[in-house]
């Protein structure tokens, strides 16, 4: 089996999609659902941050036996540059029987926001003829990158974490998993603290004053 990891940020570097997708790689060639992990030859890391799909990418994808699309939500849908990079790939992909996945990360607590964009992703699956095995809508997503490491299993990344061994599992077995969402192991009012805060550095490192936050275009 081949499986291809699409990081679909616009961010070409320290993105929450890199993140969750070094995670799913790390389950993928060390845990396996306990047995012996995938070689690293059998997993491809693939680049979508721009509205066309590089030729080398194109490549990978075709070899692939399993896509992994991650993510970020933007207006409760997939990125602009990815829905091009979708329609490309449609036609090149019709009727060969991949498995398809996908993880969607959101600045809302709730993961249930990115329910819409895992069913974008799962009828393109129909159209173009792929199996959807459905996907993770992950909550918290702006604090992935400052959240602690921990032991397995424990601290804030711990529903996340176990929702991509569930994911891994599916892959291993070639399965469809239900969708699930899940929110970081924290109080709802502390992330909320905490993602004000860094607004706030933000705002100022960038030259600007807190009160610039409140405002609108007319």
């Amino acid at each position: 089996m081949r499986i291809a990891l699409i990081n679909g940020s616009p961010k070409v570097s320290g993105s929450a999609s890199g993140i969750l997708l070094n995670d799913l790689r790390t389950k993928l060639t060390k845990e396996k659902c306990g047995e012996t992990g995938f070689s690293e030859a059998e997993i491809a890391e693939v680049n979508l941050h721009t509205p066309s799909v590089p030729e080398k990418a194109l490549k990978e994808l075709k070899d692939a036996d399993v896509l992994v699309f991650a993510c970020p939500l933007y207006v409760d849908g997939l990125p602009a540059h990815l829905l091009s990079c979708l329609i490309q790939l449609e036609a090149s992909f019709y009727n060969r029987k991949k498995q398809v996945y996908g993880i969607v990360n959101c600045g809302f607590y709730e993961g249930i926001q990115a329910e819409t964009a895992l069913e974008i992703f799962g009828n393109w699956c129909v159209s173009a003829g792929l199996n959807w095995g459905g996907g993770i809508g992950a909550g918290g997503g702006g604090a992935l990158a400052v959240l602690p490491d921990m032991p397995s299993g424990k601290g804030p990344k711990a529903p996340i974490e176990k929702a991509l061994s569930a994911l891994t599992e599916a892959i291993v077995r070639e399965n469809a998993l239900e969708n699930i969402y899940v929110s970081p192991a924290m109080p709802r009012i502390l992330y909320k603290m905490a993602a004000q805060a860094g607004w706030r550095q933000k705002v100022k490192k960038n030259g600007g004053k807190r009160k610039d936050l409140n405002k609108r275009l007319e």
